[in-house]
């Protein structure tokens, strides 16, 4: 049994004393198929119906979950594509569920009956996550760019109720629906949902065609100190996804109140980060490469030549994600870099160096005002 490196890393408050800790995977989001039913206009993987040559087959799933269950205990997210589109995906849940990992599965909706809602619980998957991009159906369809899609998230959300399934609700923010964003989180309250989770726009895949409807570098920071504000109001869990900059801007508006952030007064946010990638969470796409998250495709191993767990322990780039001091730029000595970290697929996606200061984070450093 193989474990991570042990490095110097602190989880603290920015600036605390270095303390050795050993990296383990939190989180594991799997596109166990790229095959998918909608087009979405945002895609990192610009997706399409399918089939795709080379994924994963039933057995080499199966090792993977072994070897990942071998020296961690994640969360492992069902994915895609559309992942209902593989046939054994419930063999896969099961698999995952005997071991003792959580299963959670994130589908489009459009294939959710009254029956597969329930199979997917019988397998053992502990929570959905469902995307809601719009206020109504046009809103919602042209950015799923399929007829029918808004009907059938809604159809798919009574179909989990029905079934006793509990469901979060994403949204990816941009231009066009950021300004929806209050009546949003009003309409996934009044659904059900035991989350609200939107994600800040990363233009890749098919996502670049949409770089003019990312939100500005201001209105950005605006925002999420909007969500900082209503953390404590929302009765359900309520925080952005690919939005290191919002671990700042809490810790920032905590100390204005005299508040220490610790996880007794803040749970989960007082012991996460803001970019995890390569620190406590992993992408692995549908042919099983390997990366630190799904939106930056630079490959960190490929689990058909070798073990999750090796390439976890030992790749360069995940090594490279580790290194907090050793990032480029105002990201590198900022003293709120291990609790945000920036995003590192925009500024690879931006800059072409994953290492490079995050280009939408309005903060300065101290250091960098000396």
């Amino acid at each position: 049994m193989s474990h991570p490196q042990a490095t110097k890393e602190s989880h603290g408050h920015p600036g605390g004393a270095g303390a050795e800790k050993k990296y383990l995977p939190r989180l594991i989001a799997w596109e166990v198929t790229r095959s998918c039913i909608l087009n979405c206009v945002h895609c990192r993987a610009a997706a399409k119906f399918g089939p795709y040559a080379g994924e994963l087959n039933t057995e080499e799933c199966f090792r993977f979950l072994d070897d990942v269950k071998s020296f961690s205990d994640p969360i492992i997210i069902l994915t895609g594509g559309e992942p209902m589109m593989r046939p054994d995906i419930y063999d896969i849940a099961k698999h995952g569920t005997k071991l003792g990992l959580r299963m959670v599965m994130a589908p489009c909706g459009l294939l959710v009956t009254e029956e597969l809602a329930q199979k997917i619980k019988d397998s053992g998957v502990m929570r959905v996550s469902l995307s809601i991009d719009g206020l109504d159906a046009k809103s919602h369809n042209a950015f799923r760019r399929v007829e029918g899609a808004f009907e059938g998230v809604m159809k798919a959300i009574e179909n989990f109720k029905k079934a006793g399934l509990e469901f979060q609700v994403n949204t990816t923010l941009t231009k066009h629906n950021v300004k929806d964003l209050p009546k949003l989180l009003e309409m996934v309250i009044k659904l059900g949902a035991v989350a609200y989770h939107p994600f800040l726009l990363v233009p890749t895949g098919r996502g670049k065609e949409l770089a003019d409807q990312e939100i500005p570098p201001e209105e950005y920071e605006s925002t999420l100190k909007w969500f900082y504000e209503m953390r404590d109001k929302s009765p359900i869990q309520f925080k952005p996804t690919c939005a290191p900059h919002y671990y700042r801007i809490m810790r920032q508006g905590e100390k204005a109140k005299g508040r220490a952030v610790t996880p007794e007064s803040h749970g989960l946010d007082a012991m996460t980060k803001g970019c995890m990638g390569g620190q406590s969470f992993a992408f692995v796409s549908h042919v099983g490469k390997v990366q630190i998250c799904g939106f930056l495709e630079e490959e960190a191993g490929d689990i058909k030549r070798e073990p999750f767990s090796k390439i976890w322990n030992t790749s360069k780039l995940f090594l490279e994600m580790r290194d907090l001091d050793h990032y480029h730029g105002k990201c590198g000595i900022c003293e709120y870099r291990r609790v945000c970290g920036g995003c590192r697929a925009r500024a690879y996606a931006i800059s072409g160096d994953y290492l490079a200061a995050e280009p939408f984070c309005t903060y300065e450093p101290v250091k960098a005002r000396k």
